[in-house]
């Protein structure tokens, strides 16, 4: 489930912010693909491999963000896993109507968390796990 907003959050202008790994090769390709379609600028997304620093504004540990992707929305929510997907999918061009779909229907999306933390947990392993993908300061 969505978690809470924390007391002491940043304001996040109107847009969410998505956290993902821009050095994993699989994390890339698919936020690359997602900033392709959002030629309006709707999401601010924000490579914690470059710049971890922005995830301490939100209380999120660089090792909670690197085992599932974050996402902020506009009022300050925090989501991760597939929550923190149907939040960006909710914000783009040929994936809106899904997004909304599946907002309003949470056993699918928990359904679909489950199926998440799989893949997650093996990226993890893969490639954090021993320490490879230490973020950029």
């Amino acid at each position: 489930m969505p978690e809470s907003v924390a007391p002491s959050q940043p304001v996040t202008a109107g847009r969410p912010i998505v956290f993902y790994d821009g050095g994993c090769p699989l994390c890339r390709r698919e936020i690359g693909h997602y900033q392709r379609l959002d030629s309006a600028g709707a999401v601010d997304w924000r490579d914690i491999h470059a710049d971890a620093t922005p995830l301490a504004d939100w209380g999120i540990t660089w090792d909670r963000a690197m085992q599932r992707m974050h996402a902020i929305s506009a009022e300050g929510q925090i989501r991760s896993g597939s929550w923190a997907f149907v939040l960006v999918w909710r914000h783009l061009p040929y994936y809106r109507w899904l997004g909304g779909t599946l907002h309003r229907l949470p056993p699918i999306v928990w359904l679909m968390d489950r199926v998440y933390n799989v893949i997650a947990r093996f990226r993890w392993r893969s490639r954090c796990d021993s320490g490879v993908c230490r973020p950029g300061r």
